[in-house]
């Protein structure tokens, strides 16, 4: 769905930054997880002061063919017709480091301007957090919680609400020893049922 405009009978076709063979599909299933952004935050100065880097608008194609620029997001469907509810959660797996393993030492991402949009009412809407900060490595965040009778048919989490917002951050501190080679790191997102739910 577009991210400014959310209609599932409109899909969109996302360019990943990362893969030019497009993004991955996803989970599948009545309760899965769809579409998640891929964040490319560009090449930058190398630099012995504190710098906060801010990820690139997700450029993609809607239905009508027209290029448009907007927030990076993930898609959430629960088409399992039951309204028991779900909750999204993600983990970054590990420090941003080089294809050699040389880590960007205590960089720490975030995302901000987090919330739920869908074509679906929303009195239905489920709860998501505006503000996501990764201070550990590998612990895993509940996002996105849809209580009972929320979150059914398809909802975007995505991060701002208009092109340039400046929703996703990498903040690296000046002591941080950078080399001159790409740094990546892999987020794990997972949808679950309720607790107590199933």
């Amino acid at each position: 769905m577009d991210p400014l405009a959310p209609d599932p009978t409109k899909p969109i076709v996302p360019k990943d930054p990362v893969d030019p063979s497009g993004p991955a599909p996803g989970t599948g299933g009545s309760r899965s997880i769809d579409y998640v952004s891929s964040f490319q935050f560009g090449k930058q100065s190398i630099t012995t002061t504190d710098q906060t880097y801010y990820a690139q608008d997700l450029n993609y194609q809607t239905t009508d063919g027209t290029e448009k620029d907007g927030p990076n997001f993930v898609q959430v469907s629960d088409l399992s017709g039951t309204g028991s509810g779900w909750v999204l959660s993600v983990k970054q797996d590990k420090q941003f480091h080089t294809t050699s393993n040389q880590e960007l030492k205590n960089a720490e991402l975030a995302f901000l301007k987090g919330q739920v949009v869908s074509n679906v009412d929303q009195t239905y809407a489920p709860q998501a957090e505006k503000e996501i900060i990764f201070q550990s490595i590998g612990e895993e965040k509940n996002v996105v919680t849809a209580n009972e009778n929320q979150g059914i048919g398809t909802w975007i989490y995505r991060f701002g609400q208009a092109q340039g917002d400046q929703a996703i951050q990498l903040k690296v501190p000046g002591s941080s020893v950078k080399y001159a080679k790409e740094y990546r790191t892999s987020l794990t997102w997972a949808i679950k049922n309720v607790p107590g739910n199933e």
